[in-house]
């Protein structure tokens, strides 16, 4: 699992978390919830709006994916 953050237009940031497997859905609900950002799932990558790398990596490694799987770039 990727995440990284780009700028996209208007100089907006978007976090996004790749490689997403099965219950992407409720993984991407909780991501929303617990940062009180906007965000969708598309195309198997979850798009959060905002700059949340680090806060994002807390709330997957506390939701049982190691360090291993987690990669932020």
């Amino acid at each position: 699992m990727k995440v990284y953050s780009v700028k996209r237009r208007f100089g907006k940031n978007v976090t996004i978390v790749e490689g997403v497997q099965e219950g992407g859905k409720e993984l991407a609900k909780k991501l929303k919830t617990k940062l009180a950002a906007g965000g969708t799932l598309k195309e198997g990558k979850i798009e959060i709006q905002g700059e949340h790398v680090a806060k994002i990596k807390k709330i997957l490694l506390e939701s049982g994916f190691t360090e291993d799987q987690i990669e932020v770039g």
